[in-house]
């Protein structure tokens, strides 16, 4: 793997638009990551396959707002609990629920989860070394600086797959958007946290109560069925209208026991 940056000063005012510029390539354990700039906005490539820029944020902050408003309505009906941030705390601890966001990508889902004072800690597993020093001192710090800074956040640098089947902790919530879809995964590995067993490791990583949320870039009604097969309660999908072509989706789904 290649050492990172010095990266270029992105602009802080918009430029022409233009064809593609790279501000930096890597080479990993799971492929090629780019970094390049399209006219103002940032772009992750991995592997050759558009990831995801900083155009539009509005699926990655539904991603979280999803998972907080489904948790919410739950704490309405006495099934789970979503603490007040106002309320005083005789400890230290985080009071409000704890969500774990898999796949740091452009930074948005991390930087409106760090900006809600309702979650009392914020977890994010990103597998490339790159991205996250993209984040930490790259280009786009502009977007995540300040929820880097957060002490409720922290960054497990490991793969999400493994992650969900090999962690102790459990989480009010887990928002994941590592793939352009269930059906449409980066790389041949990601699918197995879609099928039956990923799911179920999903499924264990949540508290009673707790919220799955999955971005997807299509809906996938076989995807919908596949968390009902995994006990999963309670699912739905939210869509964003995109310019062209069928809308994002947000897939959730509820742990009730």
């Amino acid at each position: 793997m290649s050492a990172p940056g010095p990266f270029p000063a992105f602009p802080a005012f918009p430029v022409p638009e233009s064809g593609p510029v790279t501000l930096d390539r890597r080479e990993g354990p799971y492929g090629e990551v780019v970094l390049r700039r399209r006219g103002e906005h940032l772009e992750i490539i991995a592997n050759g396959c558009f990831l995801m820029d900083t155009s539009d944020g509005r699926s990655e902050r539904l991603l979280v707002d999803a998972a907080l408003g489904t948790l919410g309505t739950l704490a309405e009906g006495g099934r789970t609990a979503l603490a007040d941030p106002a309320a005083p705390s005789a400890t230290t601890a985080p009071t409000g629920p704890s969500v774990l966001i898999g796949g740091l990508g452009v930074g948005f889902s991390l930087a409106h989860a760090a900006a809600e004072p309702r979650w009392g800690a914020i977890a994010v597993v990103e597998r490339e070394q790159a991205v996250i020093d993209w984040h930490r001192d790259g280009p786009l710090t502009r977007i995540s600086g300040d929820a880097l800074a957060d002490p409720r956040v922290v960054i497990h640098h490991t793969d999400l797959v493994k992650y969900v089947r090999t962690a102790t902790e459990r989480y009010d919530a887990l928002c994941l958007d590592i793939d352009n879809g269930p059906e449409w995964t980066v790389t041949d590995d990601n699918e197995n946290l879609y099928s039956p067993a990923g799911l179920a490791a999903c499924h264990e990583r949540l508290t009673p109560g707790g919220v799955l949320a999955v971005w997807s870039a299509n809906p996938s009604p076989r995807f919908g069925e596949a968390l009902r097969n995994a006990g999963f309660e309670g699912v739905r999908e939210e869509e964003v209208r995109v310019a062209r072509g069928v809308p994002d989706v947000v897939h959730l789904a509820v742990r009730t026991a």
